[in-house]
C-alpha cells in the first residue's frame, strides 16, 4: 500500500521524500515497480471500478452489503468481505443519516384518531396500510413543502405532492394521487402524525368518503411513524443535504427524480430482502 501511494503521488512529491516519510527504501520501491501485477491485485482493481460505479448509481446511499448484493445482481462474482475491504481502502462510505428529533412534547390533548398501527410495520399485502408525513426543503427562493404517502407492504411512495406553502392542498393532492394510482378497497388504514393538516376536518372527511380508516401517532412520538420519518431521512441525507437548490422548481425536479426513478424502482431496501420496492411488490404479488 505504501508503494502504491508513492506511485500515485510521484508527480506531486519527490520519491526520495515519500520513501523517507513512509520508511521504505527507494530500491524496494523501484523493485516493486518492475514486478508484474498479481492476479489478485488486478481483480481487486477491476472490482473497484464496479464498486465505485454502484456507489454513484446508488447516490452514495449503499453500504458494503447492499453494494455486494447489487454486484451479484449485475453478474459480478465477489465476496462480501472483499467488497467491504475495497470500499474501506478506497474511502467509500455511505452518506451519514440524521437521527430523529422530537419537537413536540405536549401530550395532554386527546388525539383526533386512535393509534391503530401501534408500530406494526410489517404488512402481508399491498394497500392495507399507508403512512404519511410532510417535510420542508430549503431553496434559494424559499421553502418547498413535500407531502408523501407510503405503502407499508413494499415501502414504496404511492402518493406525493409539493407546494410552496404547508397547506391542506398539498396533503390532499398527495392523498388523491395515491387513491388514483392504487384504488384501495375500503378499510385501508391511513396513518400519520397529529399534524394540523392531517387532523383537519376536510382531510378526515375525504378519508371517510374514500373508505379509509384514520390512525395517528401519539403526540411527539416520531417512532410511531418511523417508516415515513425514515423516508425523509433518506431523502435528505441522500439528496437534499448535498444540493444547493437555486429555485423551488430545481428542487421539484430533483425530488421527482429521487422518488419516481431512484427510490421506488432502483434503491434496495434491507427490510425487503435487498430488493427495490418495485421488485418486491411484483415478486410477492405474483
Amino acid at each position: 500500500m505504501k508503494y502504491a501511494f508513492i506511485r500515485e503521488h510521484e508527480y506531486e512529491f519527490r520519491v526520495v521524500r515519500m520513501c523517507s516519510v513512509l520508511e521504505v527504501s527507494r530500491s524496494g520501491y523501484y523493485d516493486w515497480l518492475d514486478r508484474p501485477e498479481s492476479r489478485s491485485r488486478r481483480e481487486d482493481r477491476q472490482l473497484l471500478v464496479h464498486i465505485r460505479q454502484i456507489h454513484l448509481d446508488s447516490r452514495r446511499a449503499y453500504g458494503s452489503v447492499k453494494t455486494w448484493r447489487e454486484l451479484r445482481e449485475r453478474g459480478v462474482a465477489c465476496g462480501k468481505h472483499r467488497v467491504a475491504r475495497l470500499r474501506r481502502q478506497d474511502g467509500i462510505r455511505a452518506q451519514r443519516r440524521c437521527r430523529f428529533r422530537i419537537t413536540v412534547a405536549n401530550q395532554n390533548t386527546p388525539p383526533p384518531a386512535p393509534n391503530i398501527l401501534q408500530r406494526r410495520f410489517l404488512v402481508a399485502a399491498p394497500n392495507r396500510i399507508w403512512v404519511g408525513d410532510m417535510t420542508f426543503i430549503r431553496t434559494r427562493t424559499g421553502f418547498l413543502y413535500l407531502a408523501v404517502l407510503l405503502d407499508l407492504f413494499a415501502r414504496n411512495v404511492v402518493g406525493w405532492a409539493m407546494h410552496e406553502r404547508p397547506n391542506l392542498e398539498v396533503a390532499t393532492r398527495a392523498l388523491e394521487m395515491a387513491l388514483a394510482r392504487r384504488r384501495p378497497q375500503p378499510g385501508l388504514v391511513h396513518h400519520t402524525d397529529q399534524g394540523p393538516l392531517y387532523s383537519a376536518y376536510d382531510y378526515r372527511e375525504r378519508l371517510r368518503a374514500a373508505g379509509l380508516v384514520s390512525s395517528m401517532s401519539r403526540r411527539g412520538d416520531c417512532l410511531d411513524n418511523a417508516v415515513a420519518e425514515s423516508f425523509f431521512s433518506n431523502l435528505k441525507n441522500e439528496l437534499v443535504h448535498h444540493c444547493d437548490f437555486a429555485s423551488r422548481e430545481a428542487a421539484r425536479m430533483a425530488i421527482f427524480d429521487y422518488i419516481e426513478v431512484f427510490y421506488n424502482r432502483q434503491r434496495r431496501h434491507q427490510t425487503l430482502g435487498y430488493l427495490t420496492p418495485a421488485q418486491f411488490e411484483q415478486k410477492m404479488v405474483a
